[in-house]
Formats: structure tokens, sequence, C-alpha cells
């Protein structure tokens, strides 16, 4: 009987060990060279325990919505209106130009990557600010369906699936640039030097449903909402930050941003704006390198195509 009881205790242990690895929130970063980070690289899928998949910030480097890396995605996010986020082209093919500049050739304006991919997937395009109208109409004009676009201002909450979404200051600004618009008034800004003013930018925090809180920084600087807010009201385990400096922090930035105000668990290095890495290996000498060495809890970097599995505790067990 005792044996029959270590027996049944060793497989009742396996059985919760395997549901509990089953519970995890995959990370796929979507970049433009396969196993790199390269300089234009931004775009992630996050995908939670039930199945839904969330794209943050297509910018260049998802292939359209046909892109075979995407699958499913029910939600699309955008931080801020920026080309880099926004998407005015994107890549013909994996691995097109050199990972310092990559062959961005096939053209979405004046509509947008985000935008394509939004109606290309029947998925929900999640904006704040003043973005919404702008994105209704966006949508409508190129065949979409304006109710596609959900608002979501500071301090309110959506659901997608099991995950919800809410936004959280960032400190940037939101330009958007002239070829998004029709041709009159996008001429008529550009020749006096004007972007169209869109409302702030944002970042957000997804609470999914194993509890894993993930901080997404978008593009900003240090502000004290990474404490107030995202600490103290959020508590988030894993975060995503820029580290590319001179448009937002820097390595040294980002690592007090991370390590002195979010306090997560582990966090993704994103937006560096260079070269990272070389066959798969991050290079020496690098802004990514720096950021890793002086933050002082586990940094990953997102190499393309490879996913990163994170517990609710935000720690990864599998991919990093």
């Amino acid at each position: 009987m005792k044996k029959l009881s270590t027996f049944l205790g060793a497989i009742f242990i396996a059985f919760a060990a395997q549901t509990a690895y089953a519970q995890t929130v995959k990370v796929t970063p979507l970049g433009s060279h396969d196993g790199e980070f390269c300089v234009r690289d931004r775009a992630m899928i996050f995908e939670d325990p039930d199945g839904t998949r969330i794209l943050y910030d297509a910018g260049f480097t998802v292939r359209g919505a046909d892109d075979p890396r995407l699958g499913k995605i029910d939600a699309v996010l955008l931080s801020h209106v920026h080309g880099d986020h926004l998407g005015p082209a994107h890549q013909p093919a994996a691995n097109a130009g050199p990972c310092n500049n990559p062959q961005f050739s096939v053209n979405d304006t004046p509509n947008s990557n985000t935008v394509n991919i939004a109606i290309g997937k029947k998925a929900k395009l999640m904006v704040g600010a003043e973005l919404n109208t702008f994105f209704a109409h966006k949508m409508k004009v190129a065949g979409g369906d304006p109710g596609q676009v959900v608002t979501n201002r500071f301090g309110s909450l959506q659901k997608i699936g099991g995950v919800s979404v809410t936004t959280v200051p960032a400190t940037h600004t939101n330009g958007l640039p002239p070829e998004f618009l029709d041709k009159s008034l996008g001429d008529a800004l550009a020749a006096n030097g004007l972007t169209a003013y869109v409302g702030p930018p944002n970042g957000y925090v997804l609470t999914f449903s194993n509890g894993l809180v993930v901080y997404l920084s978008g593009d900003t600087g240090v502000t004290a909402e990474q404490d107030l807010v995202v600490r103290r009201y959020y508590k988030a385990k894993l975060a995503v930050i820029n580290i590319g400096g001179v448009f937002t922090t820097g390595p040294a930035e980002a690592a007090y941003v991370i390590t002195d105000l979010v306090k997560p668990n582990s966090v993704i290095a994103s937006h560096a704006n260079e070269v990272a890495t070389k066959d798969g290996k991050l290079l020496p000498n690098t802004r990514t390198a720096a950021f890793i060495k002086t933050v002082r809890i586990p940094a990953h970097v997102p190499y393309s195509g490879k996913t990163m599995e994170f517990d609710s505790n935000g720690m990864c067990v599998s991919g990093c």
C-alpha cells in the first residue's frame, strides 16, 4: 500500500508540474532576420495559456497579414504612431537586406502595416489617445470593420480572451507622419515641417490568465508612473523595455527603470536600434550587452522567431 501511495504521489507531482508548465505565457519576437536581434526589431507576439494571441507594435518587421509567423491573431496593440511601430512598409521576404539596413520595399502607405494586419487577421486594433477615430476611418477606407478598433485610454481596462489589457503613460512624442494622411493634408503638413498630433503615446500592462503581469514600455523615457502605477498598482513581474537611447531610454536609463522603479523578476530588451547579435550570439560593445550587464535581474535578448515561455512570476522556463 505504501508503494502504491508513493507511486500515485509521484504521478500527481508529475501531473501538477506538467500542468504548471502548460500555464506559461509564450513570447515570440518577430524581427527582420531569423534568430537575430536587428536594428528595426520591435514586434512581439504574446500568447496566453488559453490560446489568445496578441501582436505588439508590428512596425516594419512583420511581413504583412500573410506573414506565416503570425498564425491566429486576436488583437493588435499599438503604442504610438511613429513609423517604426505603425509600419509604412514591410519586408518582401524573410532576411531581406542586411541586419543593419533591412529591405522594407513593400509599401503600406497611406494605410499602414498595422491596419492591414488587423484587417487580414480580423483582429481587434487596440489604441489609446485620440487614435480611435483616425484608425476607425483607416479601417473603413481599407475595407475593414471600424468596429475592430478598441479605445483603451489611461485607466481603462479591456479584455481580449483571458487577457486583461490596460494602458499606462509613456514619456515620448506621438506625431503622425504625413505619409499616413490623405495627400493634400499630408503635403501641407510636410511643407511646414509638421506631423499630425494624435494625443499622447502609451505603454501597456497585460495580465494573463495564469496571473503573469507584463509591462510593455512602448517608447518612453524615465517616468514616475513606472514606480507608482506599473510597480505599485499593477505589480508587473515581466517587462519589455526600449533601450536604444536618443529618442527613448538608453541602456543605463532603462536599467535604472527596471532595477529601481518597475522591479520585475525578469526583462526583455527591445528597440535597441542596433545590430545586437551575429549568428545568434550577443555582440559585445553593444547597447544590448551594456543593458544586460547593468540590470540586476535576468535579462533576455529577443531573438527573432525564438519563443520564450514565462511562468506566473515572470521567470523564463523555456527558450531563454
